[in-house]
């Protein structure tokens, strides 16, 4: 009776030390099945997103936005606005309070602490803006002002006129800075590099198989890139593989002929 007790805990212990073994090797690496796309649609696997808070996907009014993980290469084309009073001293989406007479912004997707250019296309005159909120919310429009961000490029009195947004980089040293000296902003050169246009973003793979099918009729590279933020995996279709960001503006162009109002410049 011992000797048949003594083997039946054996085997409990060797089956107990396999499964562990088992577990322990589970445990090691994550895995994430992707369905093959076409052959004449790439796939590109991107590295997680930061776990910054600021970079969660939100809902407005119905719609998810969801935020870059990067602001290199970003250029937008479309309606300003600005707010003012009625929001002064409010919280913002950075937590910080909103100052009307500091030149700060508000857009839907950019990184927070992004400084850009905004260069008003009806009269020339320009201003550099951090973002610090988000918003506009109304269709159309693509980035709100400040008070003295609006009134320096001629916006506070028709409230509304077409501008161009250029991502400059962030704020990357403002420790033990002299008196009077700007905080100093890294800007990466802006017409060289690599650049694609996003066309879309969307959370059903199927969806942006269907556009990515649409846009290969007329673009040569057009690549689906999945990227996963949080628990949610964002599948956004691009297209063209540019040296220079004149010509990712044409493209840009093109494809806002074509409908897409939301196209936009990444650089890579």
């Amino acid at each position: 009776m011992n000797v048949i007790r003594i083997k039946d805990t054996l085997s409990f212990i060797c089956i107990l030390v396999w499964v562990c073994s088992l577990c322990s090797c589970s445990t090691g690496h994550h895995y994430q099945r992707v369905n093959r796309a076409p052959d004449h649609t790439r796939l590109v696997i991107l590295s997680k997103a930061t776990k910054d808070r600021t970079l969660r996907p939100y809902v407005v009014n119905g719609t998810k936005f969801y935020p870059l993980s990067s602001s290199e290469g970003f250029v937008q084309t479309g309606l300003a606005s600005w707010y003012g009073p009625k929001f002064h001293g409010n919280k913002t989406a950075s937590g910080e309070r909103y100052n009307m007479y500091k030149k700060t912004a508000a857009h839907k997707t950019l990184p927070l602490g992004t400084y850009v250019k905004v260069l008003n296309l009806d009269n020339g005159k320009q201003t550099v803006v951090r973002i610090n909120d988000r918003g506009p919310f109304i269709k159309g429009r693509i980035i709100d002002l400040s008070y003295t961000a609006a009134k320096e490029i001629g916006l506070v009195g028709p409230g509304v006129a077409k501008v161009k947004v250029t991502a400059l980089g962030k704020q990357v040293d403002t420790i033990k800075s002299p008196v009077g000296t700007k905080p100093v902003i890294e800007i990466p050169e802006m017409n060289r590099g690599l650049f694609t246009v996003q066309v879309g973003a969307f959370i059903r793979q199927e969806n942006a198989l269907k556009l990515a099918d649409r846009l290969k009729v007329i673009f040569k590279n057009v690549d689906i890139e999945v990227n996963k933020i949080r628990s949610q995996t964002i599948y956004r279709v691009r297209v063209s593989r540019i040296k220079t960001l004149t010509k990712a503006t044409r493209v840009e162009k093109r494809l806002e002929d074509m409908g897409f109002r939301q196209a936009f410049i990444v650089r890579l």
